[in-house]
């Protein structure tokens, strides 16, 4: 008898402990979580060169950053998203950050950003590849090589001084591309060189945490020629034109012509920057990767 009051003691003292140990990592743990919610206003900054600008943009409406802005308030419903366009037209790396450290406005914008864009890296590129796209390979590797490390001093300074006004807004950077990429798609000393600048401003952009790149290289570079049937018979299309070199004569042929581009996404205006469906891609893009970083866009209760 003694014995079974013992049992039922001791299963009495089990329920109770198991009782507790449900409450604790069930009910307890959800009440204790910290709850997010959904912010009413976000407050957008972009900074950067004539893609934040929008160059190209038939519309006028700000490029890729007019276009996020209404992503946002169309998937966040609850949500205003007011934007600020820093954007301006050939500025390398190291113009961007002059700006930044003389523009007032600029500073302030970035203080009470909640998100903040940045296309940079294409004009550091371009200027290097202008003088010498004309050379053999190994010039053109050599040189690009050494305009990397001035660009990664560049690069760190500027995300440096963008830390300084805000160090814990989530920081998005677009990659670069080829914008004739479908006229000397085996051209691959520009290719390469592309590449080598996007795999810099990833490395670099990692270490300002949370800061994220957002790669729209080949999704720009190749327009509609998506699958690699499509880009095999362009290259073999393009071999005959170019035989695996740029001719000055027909760039400047492709950068006149202002009724057509073989790429669907590049502006006819100067053959160069996105028309708007162009920038409705890079937002698309864009957008993927902040939803998949959406700590901009909810706060803590």
């Amino acid at each position: 008898m003694k014995k079974k009051w013992w049992l039922i003691l001791l299963l009495c003292l089990l329920i109770v402990l198991g009782g507790w140990y449900f409450y604790r990592h069930s009910v307890g743990h959800r009440s204790s979580a910290p709850a997010y919610v959904q912010k009413k206003n976000v407050h957008l900054v972009a900074i950067g060169d004539s893609l934040t600008f929008g160059q190209g943009d038939e519309t006028k409406n700000g490029g890729y950053v007019g276009i996020i802005k209404q992503k946002i308030e169309d998937r966040y419903r609850q949500t205003t998203v007011e934007t600020a366009n820093y954007g301006v037209s050939g500025d390398r790396s190291d113009q961007i950050l002059a700006r930044l450290n003389s523009q007032k406005a600029m500073q302030q914008d970035l203080r009470q950003a909640d998100v903040i864009t940045m296309t940079v890296g294409g004009n550091d590129l371009l200027q290097n590849l202008q003088k010498n796209v004309m050379n053999s390979p190994q010039t053109i590797d050599k040189d690009v090589a050494a305009a990397q490390q001035t660009y990664t001093t560049s690069l760190n300074k500027l995300l440096q001084a963008v830390r300084k006004q805000n160090p814990r807004a989530p920081i998005f950077v677009l990659s670069i591309y080829n914008p004739v990429y479908t006229y000397f798609p085996d051209v691959d000393t520009i290719n390469d060189s592309i590449a080598k600048w996007n795999t810099t401003t990833a490395q670099v952009t990692r270490g300002y945490q949370p800061a994220y790149f957002v790669d729209i290289n080949h999704l720009m570079s190749w327009g509609q020629y998506k699958t690699a049937d499509q880009r095999r018979q362009l290259v073999q299309k393009e071999q005959q034109a170019n035989q695996g070199k740029v001719s000055q004569a027909r760039l400047l042929n492709i950068m006149k012509n202002k009724d057509h581009n073989l790429n669907q996404y590049i502006s006819t205006e100067d053959n160069f920057h996105p028309n708007h469906r162009g920038y409705e891609q890079m937002a698309d893009r864009l957008f993927q990767t902040m939803q998949q970083h959406d700590s901009w866009e909810y706060v803590k209760r």
